[in-house]
């Protein structure tokens, strides 16, 4: 998504089962890096803006070693695909899928988001 409307009017926000959630405001998720945000259930979400302003949103655990820190991964392209990488363990996690890119027998959970 390409954003025309200046971000600090805009808020971030997840699909849940029981509709939109507002995570956080657009400005507080600078290009290229995560941030964690808690969801009404208590587990968290990893939150990132891409330099194209695309905005993704994947599950925070790292389902390798069990630690809420994909928020702080390095994120990255691989043949096209967006990923973030754990700080852990390195594995390669899809911010559109939540496919594993290493092992694709796991995955984490991907959410649609939107700014608005």
């Amino acid at each position: 998504m390409t954003l025309t409307v200046e971000a600090t009017t805009l808020k971030v926000q997840l699909q849940l089962a029981d509709g939109w959630f507002t995570a956080c405001d657009l400005n507080a998720l600078l290009p290229g890096r995560g941030a964690a945000a808690l969801l009404p259930d208590g587990r968290q979400v990893a939150l990132f803006r891409d330099r194209s302003d695309r905005l993704y949103a994947i599950d925070n655990r790292d389902p390798f070693s069990g630690a809420a820190v994909l928020s702080r991964g390095l994120t990255g392209t691989h043949e096209g695909r967006p990923f973030v990488a754990s700080p852990l363990l390195k594995q390669r996690f899809d911010l559109v899928t939540g496919e594993c890119l290493d092992d694709e027998t796991v995955r984490v959970t991907a959410y649609e988001v939107r700014a608005v």
